[in-house]
């Protein structure tokens, strides 16, 4: 399964942005590498883009730019936050996270004295997908664990997070942004979301 795709010349007719603009950004590392991506087409080879994402990504820096250097949205946009460590009352202060996502966590085994980055994206992202309704407090629970065993592998590099059932059995993945994946019929993908884009919701918020 691959994400709907939007060409560049599309992409450059509906922001209104320049094919300068456009590669300016990626040189700054405001627009991952991974997301052009080369393709045959009958003019010859064409540069398409994941279409959500990078509408999503080039909204944020016409509505970002004029009151950040294109030095700081590189740091928003980057996958990293450096080390951070915070306490669950900092994070609730925060509006990270609310009790009964922590207590979720404490009932997973994942309690934590002080939360380091790549469990503070866990528990964004869990409470995130629990208050949209996205997600049980079962599947929750799979969340966690997930993120918890394995996020710390794509800390570096764009990922993205999947939930998919079969035969009403939910299992989550973790996966580099853009790969194709594919399953056997009875497999339904539920979400597929970018991780990078609750990574620059949470930069924000920690300042």
């Amino acid at each position: 399964m691959t994400d709907e795709l939007i060409s560049k010349k599309d992409l450059l007719d509906l922001t209104g942005i320049s094919y300068g603009q456009l590669y300016r950004w990626k040189r700054k590392n405001l627009i991952p590498e991974e997301w052009f991506i080369r393709k045959s087409s009958y003019t010859g080879q064409e540069t398409f883009f994941p279409k959500q994402q990078i509408l999503t990504r080039i909204d944020k820096i016409l509505n970002m730019k004029d009151g950040l250097s294109l030095d700081e949205l590189a740091d928003v946009f980057s996958p990293t936050l450096g080390e951070v460590e915070m306490s669950a009352e900092q994070l609730i202060d925060r509006n990270i996270v609310s009790l009964p996502s922590l207590e979720l966590v404490r009932e997973a085994g994942r309690e934590q004295p002080m939360y380091a980055l790549e469990q503070i994206m866990m528990l964004y992202v869990l409470e995130k997908l629990l208050l949209s309704g996205d997600i049980t407090r079962q599947e929750g629970s799979l969340l966690i664990d997930v993120m918890s065993e394995h996020y710390y592998r794509f800390a570096n590099r764009a990922s993205e997070l999947l939930l998919i059932r079969k035969m009403g059995v939910p299992t989550f993945m973790l996966t580099g942004s853009g790969s194709e994946l594919y399953f056997d019929q009875g497999v339904k993908v539920v979400l597929r979301l970018p991780l990078g884009t609750f990574m620059e919701e949470l930069k924000l918020k920690l300042g």
